[in-house]
């Protein structure tokens, strides 16, 4: 049988967006059903490669050399879809990897639920974006993208405490912060696909960062360690600079965020 190690490492060894995340879908629906049936996958091991395999386009950029493109244009609505298509993306591949990557780490078998519903949901993210773009006359990898957006998962490969730190807690609560206003730029632009698209993401965004916290906190209390200053100390060390208000608070208060956990973290008083 084949290992739930296994199935990430064939997810992030698979180069082409769609044919990744399809796999992506259908190994969570192996792993729900089994579940449901009361059947065991079990974890196993595997090695999961230092990055992803990735499709020859998009060219991978300095952040610094990706062109800035106005969202009120039609092009600059189309960069901004790529942008989300290549952060969802990569979503998938961090939270297929964390499995693998920290599995001699024995944890309950809700950490896995949490995880693989995760990457279900980003691929489902990353196919909505790309059909966005095909209906607005594009696709994925006509532009160039991000190449600094697997620098966290490198810098946390051995650091569980890290990885649940600088990725949900820290990158994809920053979703929450900037969907609503991407969300509105296509509300204006009459692009209900996308609105709708985005409300998806939005919605279900919320979910992967507390799974983070959850994960976060479960650690600190197996190892009798104070959640605040840990993770301070924790993206202080791993993450670049600081963090980027204005917060969305309501949000990441219902992913489990509470706002003294970020604003320490934001060179700024809090308002």
């Amino acid at each position: 049988m084949q290992t739930l190690s296994e199935m990430a490492v064939d997810v992030l060894t698979t180069a082409d967006g769609r044919e990744k995340t399809a796999k992506s879908r259908a190994y969570a629906a192996r792993w729900f059903d089994a579940r449901a049936a009361g059947e065991e996958i079990p974890i196993g091991t595997a090695t999961p490669p230092l990055r992803p395999a990735r499709p020859e386009a998009p060219a991978l950029l300095d952040p610094r050399e990706v062109p800035k493109r106005k969202p009120g244009s039609p092009q600059g609505r189309i960069a901004l879809l790529h942008a989300v298509a290549h952060i969802e993306l990569n979503a998938v591949d961090l939270h297929w990897d964390i499995i693998p990557r920290f599995a001699a780490t024995p944890l309950p078998p809700g950490f896995y639920d949490d995880w693989v519903k995760a990457a279900d949901e980003e691929s489902k993210h990353f196919n909505l974006m790309c059909d966005c773009l095909e209906e607005a006359g594009s696709h994925y990898g006509a532009l160039p993208a991000h190449a600094g957006m697997w620098r966290a998962a490198e810098d946390t490969a051995e650091d569980l405490f890290g990885r649940l730190a600088v990725v949900p807690m820290v990158l994809e609560a920053r979703g929450l912060d900037v969907t609503p206003g991407m969300i509105e730029i296509f509300r204006k632009a009459g692009a209900d696909s996308a609105v709708a698209a985005l409300e998806t993401i939005y919605a279900e965004e919320v979910g992967h960062v507390a799974y983070g916290s959850k994960w976060y906190h479960f650690l600190c209390g197996r190892h009798d360690v104070d959640p605040l200053p840990q993770f301070h100390a924790l993206v202080r060390h791993y993450f670049k600079g600081a963090l980027k208000p204005p917060f969305n608070e309501e949000k990441r208060a219902e992913a489990g965020l509470a706002p003294d956990f970020y604003w320490p973290l934001a060179g700024e008083p809090r308002p």
